[in-house]
């Protein structure tokens, strides 16, 4: 029988690599752009190593490897994450939005600022979700999957107009984005996005609890804890709340002028 106390490994692990990888994240893309190149090029091993990590975790049904597959996941996700933050990968589209652009224009122009980092975001997700179908341990393509889908929900939701966008998060180099931002308003959009992703976390919560397996409850936990901070991440849109705030820490030296 599963107790709550066999979740708390789960939801602990995903809460730090949430925490400390998001604040790494920052720190790496606040700096000078003379360091984009090695931060890029790390994300790159780091991907690798994920990659690695989902083959060699692909067959296993042990709890050790649906940890280690949902870390590949989230090194590969991290990986794209960088090499937007940076500039590496972004779109054909890098500046601000016109004055008085509206409808298709602003959707279109909004789109080709992001689409190569779209089009990346989606051929991953599609290469690894087809491969495990043909695993029996699929923890990181579902990770990366649902990531996907919770980034997407995030930039409509934005492109929309939220009530609260903490935006300190983004480098200056792409201050053009902000420019796409919606009006500062409560969308039903965003009411919708809010109870699916927390519906979704009911369902996963419901797998963990009718699991059979040690690895089918730390699958499900892991994936429902995921939704749960983009459903809190999503919150943080509506309420008047400063999420950059968390990671201080990492921000604290943004405007540091040494190269490293």
């Amino acid at each position: 029988m599963v107790t709550a106390t066999s979740l708390v490994l789960p939801f602990t692990v995903v809460i730090a690599l949430w925490f400390f990888s998001t604040g790494l994240v920052a720190m790496l893309n606040h700096r000078l752009r003379q360091s984009f190149g090695r931060a890029v090029f790390i994300a790159g091993v780091c991907a690798s190593l994920g990659l690695a990590l989902l083959v060699f975790t692909s067959h296993s049904t042990a709890v050790w490897a649906t940890y280690a597959s949902f870390v590949g996941g989230l090194l590969i996700w991290s990986w794209h994450e960088i090499s937007f933050l940076t500039g590496a990968v972004a779109g054909t589209h890098r500046d601000v939005c016109p004055n008085g652009a509206k409808g298709w224009q602003r959707f279109s122009l909004a789109t080709m600022a992001l689409i190569h980092h779209e089009i990346a975001l989606a051929m991953t997700a599609a290469l690894l979700l087809s491969l495990s179908t043909v695993t029996a341990n699929p923890t990181g393509a579902y990770a990366f999957a649902l990531l996907l889908v919770f980034r997407l929900s995030s930039k409509l939701n934005i492109y929309w107009g939220v009530p609260n966008m903490s935006d300190e998060l983004l480098p200056l180099h792409l201050g053009y984005l902000k420019s796409y931002f919606g009006p500062k308003r409560l969308n039903v959009m965003l009411l919708v996005s809010i109870a699916l992703i927390i519906g979704l976390s009911a369902y996963l919560v419901n797998q963990a609890i009718s699991a059979g397996r040690p690895n089918e409850v730390v699958q499900a936990s892991l994936l429902c804890c995921l939704c749960l901070l983009a459903a809190l991440e999503h919150i943080f849109l509506a309420i008047p709340f400063r999420d950059s705030a968390l990671w201080s820490w990492a921000l604290e030296n943004k405007n540091n002028k040494k190269i490293v």
